[in-house]
């Protein structure tokens, strides 16, 4: 993929009436893979195996986002006219309002089984999420969302939020005591917040999460990824300076180095901070284009395709194998820009992106996409047991179908459900 920013001569793929039913294929097998399989009779979801039976169905560790995704995922299919898939929305939002939400404390905590909390911490990574789930579940008038709504806005404010830096801390104990490295500042939840804020202000108007969106996007986009040549740097100190040597062993939420999926997940959510917030931030545009050439330049195997997992702080692959997130990123970003800057450049990348997904990510033999493959996209279970949820690639076959100015609920709802 070479960067070619003349005109655009290439006719679009999301114009084409071929490729637009072809995502919507796509949306639909994910909807048909997740909507029976994962529900878990006794509350909240199970992770699939790669044929998508339960992986653990008598001991299934339930963490807090995948409850959330699976809410906003199937609010999205209410509105788009899907059967069942309210009734998965009512599901997930009682799960988490009568066995996540932490009726002693507050908040929620991060992940349960059959027998209460397994982790008891409070995670801003998690919150995030359950106000996406609140604010997707108002869109389609469940009778939950207003009181989780208030509710996960009050601990937000008065628990995570921190003036000084305008961005949220990480973690804490179910008491709101410290918890472990209390000095951690993550990008990660704060990117995911961005993403909430912004369907909360869409859902009620307040401009209030609009406000906080743009302040995380200032600190993390324009002043630290801007200052390090427009790599998102992942972890900080609690004064929010880049610590390069930080290690953890969950790779999966925090890698060391930096994650080029996650500048291409920053790309689209700027561009749309930018479209809500009236298009008056000119930084914003700039930065999701650096952001997602960055990503290509130095994220992506040309020999192979796909894009590595993360970098080191010298750019070259550290952890080599390919995840389907940072491609369902990738597609949803090279869109976004293509519909705001088009450019062959981003077309290409688009098509290129989709050709990895549609070659190596979609199971064509048992159904959902494979979550992890190795560096010669081949399936791998490392990180990743089997297909946890659905949220990163149904999101990144439905992007492309609408316009380009807010989350899928906002645009959906807009458009009355049609494509």
């Amino acid at each position: 993929m070479t960067n070619d920013t003349k005109s655009p001569s290439l006719q679009k793929w999301t114009e084409r009436a071929y490729h637009r039913a072809w995502l919507l294929a796509q949306a639909n097998g994910l909807f048909e893979f997740f909507q029976h399989n994962s529900i878990n009779p006794k509350g909240g979801f199970y992770d699939l195996d790669d044929a998508g039976r339960p992986l653990d169905p008598a001991g299934q560790v339930r963490p807090i986002h995948i409850a959330a995704r699976a809410v906003h995922c199937f609010a999205i299919g209410t509105l788009l006219g899907r059967p069942g898939a309210s009734a998965v929305v009512d599901h997930g939002m009682r799960y988490i309002w009568n066995h996540h939400r932490d009726a002693r404390n507050g908040g929620y905590f991060w992940s349960l089984d059959d027998n209460g909390p397994v982790d008891a911490s409070k995670q801003g990574y998690g919150h995030a999420f359950v106000l996406l789930a609140a604010s997707s579940a108002k869109t389609i008038g469940h009778p939950l969302a207003d009181a989780m709504l208030a509710d996960i806005t009050d601990i937000l404010n008065t628990r995570f939020w921190e003036d000084r830096h305008n961005a949220i801390a990480e973690e804490f104990a179910a008491d709101w005591q410290a918890l472990g490295r209390d000095d951690y500042r993550g990008q990660n939840s704060n990117m995911h917040l961005t993403e909430a804020l912004m369907a909360a202000f869409e859902a009620t108007g307040d401009q209030s999460y609009l406000a906080k969106a743009e302040s995380i996007a200032d600190l993390i986009i324009r002043r630290i990824a801007g200052s390090v040549g427009w790599r998102v740097a992942e972890h900080f100190n609690a004064d929010w300076d880049l610590d390069r040597q930080y290690y953890h062993p969950n790779e999966m939420f925090r890698p060391a180095g930096t994650t080029p999926g996650h500048w291409l997940e920053w790309a689209r959510l700027i561009l749309q901070l930018w479209v809500l917030g009236g298009r008056k931030h000119g930084w914003m545009p700039v930065a999701a284009k650096n952001l997602f050439l960055q990503a290509i330049l130095l994220g992506w195997d040309e020999e192979k395709g796909g894009f590595f997992y993360t970098l080191d702080w010298n750019d070259r692959p550290d952890k080599r194998h390919k995840l389907w997130w940072p491609a369902c990123e990738g597609a949803g970003a090279a869109h976004f820009l293509n519909e705001h800057l088009p450019s062959d450049f981003h077309e290409e990348c688009y098509r290129s992106i989709w050709d990895v997904i549609e070659r190596a990510f979609i199971d064509h033999e048992n159904g959902g996409w494979h979550e992890e493959l190795t560096e010669d996209l081949l399936p791998s279970h490392t990180l990743f047991p089997g297909k946890g949820d659905i949220y990163h690639a149904l999101q990144a076959c439905l992007i492309p179908l609408f316009p380009a100015t807010g989350s899928l609920t906002k645009v959906i709802a807009e458009a009355n459900g049609r494509i």
